[in-house]
């Protein structure tokens, strides 16, 4: 299934996008060590959220499916870049996972957050070390 996106340059390094299915506008802004305002999310800050909020659905998905409730299930990140060539270089990732699950549920939507597309496309050099937290 195709889904459209489209962009315009709005000028001083920022680019207004709408996503064609719901009319969601998002506004992109070139970071402060690339010469932009860093005013919002850069193209490169999305490629690390996208990740983050993929991995998170995925699971969500799994677990309402199987009636597991995904209180406190959430993501926080880092995302690095390289210089030569200047890329996202990696994302350490660390997924609140929702308390009280047993070993087989954990097992079970680890496996899922590791289905994500986003994850899936991203090259094999690109890294995305996971850390599942289920708090102390």
């Amino acid at each position: 299934m195709a889904v459209e996106i489209s962009g315009e340059y709005a000028g001083n390094l920022k680019v207004n996008m709408t996503h064609g299915p719901s009319g969601t506008s998002l506004t992109t802004a070139a970071p402060v060590d690339n010469q932009g305002d860093g005013s919002s999310f850069s193209p490169t800050d999305l490629v690390a959220a996208a990740l983050g909020s993929c991995m998170v659905t995925l699971i969500a998905i799994a677990a309402e499916r199987d009636g597991i409730d995904c209180a406190g299930l959430g993501f926080s990140l880092e995302k690095h870049m390289s210089l030569a060539p200047r890329r996202v270089e990696s994302v350490p990732i660390r997924i609140r996972m929702p308390a009280g699950l047993n070993g087989k549920q954990r097992t079970f939507l680890e496996r899922a957050a590791m289905t994500c597309p986003v994850q899936r496309t991203l090259r094999p050099d690109f890294e995305r070390p996971v850390i599942f937290d289920y708090g102390s």
